[in-house]
């Protein structure tokens, strides 16, 4: 039985991804839509991390956070927009084992490393509210250096338990993928094998990594408020309550659509697809914009790379 197993997952080439199940004629309209976000996603990520670089007053742990963001989310969009979009032209709309494999396990690690590094951005700001006169010494580069690179080990390393529980099961039933990429649940339900031990992976994974970093995103945030309304300027309180409002928000939707895809019943398919959208597309386009654009210092950073083209043209 064991020997049968293997050879039926052995067979499986190729995956066939099924996306979204609409009448053709909304093809178009879904296509320039995807088209539009990705366009997004690369203008902002890529000036963000251009300005990052090229302006040495955002040398500072905060822009540090934000360039490494702004990698992961271009990163991790590019996995899933481009195949999306050629798929919604495609007549096979097929997907090798070795690209299936990729796509799940570069779009994993980056997904992790983003949750980790908007702790880290959480607790950076809870420092440099909370205790200003103790920021440059409590956010130390070697410490901004570590925070980073250990969002990225935990990614990698959540990574390749999940891809390899994955791909460790039998798809001898179908290799047709309820989804608009390779995914681990749309996948569990390809598998006539046992899936009991890479649910409990899944599931595991998503509470150590989604509960202690909502926990320090949301008590950093409360210190944060609790700072903010001790501040005599009305003006000065409705602009930090504007920013706490927006980082927020842009959270909320990331880990609310998580934990609907990851820690709820797999029951509805199609409800799952909308909620991928939400942190595979949605976010990455909304971080460069409230992360970044609205902050002046990257306003004045864009104004001056800007000037600088233009006296070169």
């Amino acid at each position: 039985m064991v020997d049968q197993g293997r050879n039926n997952h052995t067979e499986v080439s190729d995956f066939i991804l099924i996306g979204f199940e609409v009448i053709p004629e909304l093809h178009l309209l879904l296509f320039l839509i995807f088209l539009l976000v990705y366009v997004m996603i690369l203008l902002g990520n890529i000036g963000m991390m251009t300005i990052i670089i090229t302006d040495p007053r955002l040398n500072t742990p905060m822009y540090f956070f934000l360039g490494n963001l702004s990698f992961v989310d271009l990163f991790y969009s590019s996995v899933i927009a481009p195949k999306a979009m050629t798929n919604f032209w495609s007549e096979s709309k097929s997907i090798s084992f070795a690209g299936c494999v990729a796509q799940l396990f570069l779009f994993s690690l980056f997904i992790v490393t983003e949750g980790f590094l908007l702790a880290a951005m959480a607790y950076d700001r809870f420092i440099a509210i909370c205790n200003p006169l103790l920021y440059s010494v409590q956010m130390s580069a070697r410490l901004c250096t570590q925070l980073v690179a250990g969002s990225y080990f935990f990614g990698c390393v959540s990574s390749v338990l999940l891809t390899s529980t994955t791909f460790n099961l039998s798809f001898c039933a179908s290799r047709t993928v309820d989804h608009f990429y390779c995914d681990s649940r749309p996948l569990q339900r390809l598998s006539c094998s046992d899936p009991f031990v890479q649910k409990m992976v899944t599931f595991t994974l998503s509470i150590i990594i989604i509960l202690p970093t909502i926990i320090v995103i949301v008590v950093s945030y409360m210190y944060i408020v609790s700072t903010v309304l001790k501040i005599r300027s009305a003006e000065g309180r409705k602009k930090a309550f504007s920013t706490c409002s927006s980082h927020l928000g842009v959270v909320s939707v990331l880990y609310g659509a998580v934990i609907f895809m990851y820690l709820t019943p797999d029951r509805f398919p199609e409800l799952s697809k909308v909620a991928s959208l939400c942190y595979s597309l949605v976010t990455p386009m909304l971080n460069p914009l409230i992360y970044s654009l609205r902050n002046k210092d990257v306003k004045e950073a864009l104004k001056k790379l800007l000037g600088k083209k233009n006296g070169i043209l």
